[in-house]
């Protein structure tokens, strides 16, 4: 067996086992071949390199033993993968050394191995890279460059973007496209729900792309925007200034919260066409939704399929140790003095998005700022009291499903099972909205207890915090259920 078809079976045993591949896809194919050893009877080592340090913590803390599992599955043999980084500039050769002696026998007698040098990975013949020919190479500059980067925030950049398990996919994909653009993968799509950091990644994006090649021309946009830039052309007669903008004067295009040109049938047919203009250009394109393209209501198929071809990216509500690390990074940009138990605090109750943590932090200080106080964790209990659970108040899993359960009359199977029935369905729902608030379960955990994916539970408490604001009998419910707990 050589390198490729080694790479090929271990990649397709990967990829089948996970139910979005998506995810595992870009990982792996960010891996190069560098070296196969024996180690003894039995036992091989694999040598992959990595394009930088993040990559390689990452692969190594999540992929590291799955893909030793694959090669061994693959040859029969116990494999232990080591991952360097990549050199800069460095080329790994071609050469399609033998694996011939690696039998795909675990009975076989161990043989030496006989490897001079391996080349790039590469994934199986079938796999197919829509953008893999891509070549992203910016226009002369134009006089109208400096109109269409001013909307860039140069304050969001990647230095100051806290990375944790909730958003190290999307960080790391903003990151490959700003170093990289348009050479994997075109458009990248990054969901979420609001204020869990998206914006942040678009002008980080821009940022680091401009810093550098200052001839490259970026533009920022919120799809409000580009739907009413494009209504005002209409109205004084100017759709072609609009498409030279858009479709000739734009290397990199960053459309924020993309959902709200759903159902503008005009402005939907204008982006299309601005957007396959773009992408047959090789230029690269970026764009950001409260949702994913299959959960966008009204969104047409031709959209959706167009929004998918690239790489889609979620960013889940940071987890308790991202909150305290984005805390402890806004009060020391802000200098403000921020004790580590107050922290810790504001971090274990304040939740969902970045927002609100910053929301509470500054409320915080201006209260401590106008009555002359430090910050402090009684100060912090005092003033945040009506946005946290009493003291000594703590909610479990199993207190709220069974407070549901009790509420709404249903038995415990029933919350937990797969029946989309309203008088079910919408229980299934609260709990898991109640599970997100009140405890430190993040959505794969809760999404688990339901046996469900995580984005199901990313959907339910979405939904549910967007109902409370206008369905006074939800409110009701949920109220009568929190008196139970």
């Amino acid at each position: 067996m050589n390198q490729t078809n080694l790479w090929a079976s271990t990649y397709h045993n990967i990829l089948l086992s996970h139910h979005d591949a998506s995810e595992v896809k870009f990982w792996l194919d960010s891996l190069k071949w560098g070296r196969a050893e024996r180690l003894g009877p039995g036992r091989v080592r694999i040598v992959l390199s990595a394009p930088n340090q993040f990559y390689k913590n990452f692969i190594q803390s999540t992929f590291k033993e799955e893909i030793e599992e694959a090669v061994s599955r693959v040859l029969g043999e116990a494999c232990e993968v080591s991952i360097d980084i990549e050199r800069d500039g460095s080329q790994v050769s071609e050469k399609t050394s033998s694996l011939q002696t690696l039998e795909m026998n675990p009975l076989a007698p161990p043989r030496p191995l006989d490897i001079e040098s391996l080349g790039p990975l590469k994934p199986p013949a079938n796999h197919t890279n829509l953008n893999s020919t891509a070549s992203f190479a910016p226009r002369a500059v134009r006089t109208e460059r400096a109109q269409l980067e001013d909307r860039v925030d140069p304050n969001l950049t990647f230095d100051n973007y806290i990375v944790g398990p909730s958003n190290q996919f999307a960080y790391a994909s903003a990151f490959s496209t700003a170093e990289n653009p348009a050479a994997q993968f075109n458009p990248l799509f990054i969901y979420g729900q609001p204020a869990v950091g998206k914006t942040h990644l678009l002008h980080a994006i821009g940022n680091h792309i401009r810093r550098k090649n200052p001839h490259i021309r970026v533009y920022f946009i919120s799809a409000e925007n580009f739907v009413n830039e494009f209504i005002e052309s209409l109205q004084h007669k100017k759709p072609g200034e609009f498409r030279a903008k858009y479709r000739e004067s734009v290397d990199l295009l960053l459309i924020d919260d993309v959902q709200f040109i759903v159902g503008k049938d005009r402005s939907e047919e204008e982006f299309i066409h601005t957007f396959n203009t773009l992408v047959s250009m090789k230029k690269m394109i970026v764009l950001t939704s409260d949702k994913a393209p299959k959960d966008i209501d009204g969104l047409e198929e031709r959209i959706r399929t167009r929004f998918e071809m690239g790489l889609v990216a979620d960013i889940r509500p940071p987890e308790i140790e991202t909150r305290i690390a984005i805390l402890k990074a806004k009060a020391e940009s802000d200098d403000i003095y921020l004790p580590d138990e107050v922290a810790t605090f504001l971090g274990t109750y304040v939740k969902d998005t970045v927002r609100n943590l910053h929301g509470a932090l500054v409320k915080l200080q201006q209260y401590a700022s106008l009555t002359g106080s430090e910050i402090t964790l009684d100060l912090a209990k005092q003033v945040l009291q009506n946005s946290i659970p009493e003291e000594g108040q703590e909610y479990t899993v199993e207190m709220i499903l069974n407070a549901v359960a009790k509420h709404y009359q249903i038995k415990m199977k029933d919350l937990k099972g797969v029946s989309r029935a309203k008088n079910f369905a919408l229980p299934r729902q609260i709990a898991m909205s109640l599970i997100r608030r009140y405890t430190n379960l993040g959505f794969r955990e809760i999404g688990q207890i339901f046996g469900k994916d995580h984005s199901t539970a990313v959907h339910a408490h979405q939904k549910i915090e967007a109902e409370l604001e206008t369905d006074p009998e939800l409110k009701r419910h949920i109220e009568f259920i929190r008196e139970q707990l």
